[in-house]
């Protein structure tokens, strides 16, 4: 973990930021490096942050319910600069969605209540799994 960078987003008008404060907050106090672009940010934004602070994972609030639009975006943004970073999906995602996320590129999704100890074990997990099938 010692090292490892996590850039948290939030992608689109959705201005509740409340969320991926404390989501920030809870990565940093478990030994990530995280850094917040802040609110109103593109897919493109996202991307080109990601990989010019060479980051390990991107982390994504999502409460606006443009989850299926904007998550692939930044997946395929990060792609088009030739990186290979999984993104996570945390907010208002119905169940139904989860698949296709899974499908469309996104590593894993956490929903509303969950708590700091899974969250940092789903960045982690993503992290590890990450490192096993990119080496």
């Amino acid at each position: 973990m010692a090292g490892e960078r996590i850039l948290v987003a939030k992608v689109g008008l959705d201005g509740h930021d409340r969320g991926i404060k404390v989501v920030a907050r809870i990565l940093r106090d478990a030994g990530y490096e995280v850094i917040y672009t802040g609110l109103f940010q593109t897919p493109e934004t996202v991307a080109s942050a990601a990989v010019d602070e060479d980051v390990d994972a991107i982390g994504l609030s999502m409460l606006s319910g443009a989850h299926m639009t904007l998550a692939p975006l930044v997946v395929d943004a990060v792609r088009a600069r030739g990186a290979d970073i999984p993104v996570i999906v945390g907010g208002i995602v119905p169940d139904n969605d989860l698949v296709e996320l899974r499908e469309r590129g996104i590593a894993a999704v956490l929903t509303p209540g969950a708590t700091a100890e899974r969250i940092v074990s789903e960045v982690a997990a993503v992290l590890d799994q990450h490192a096993t099938t990119s080496t």
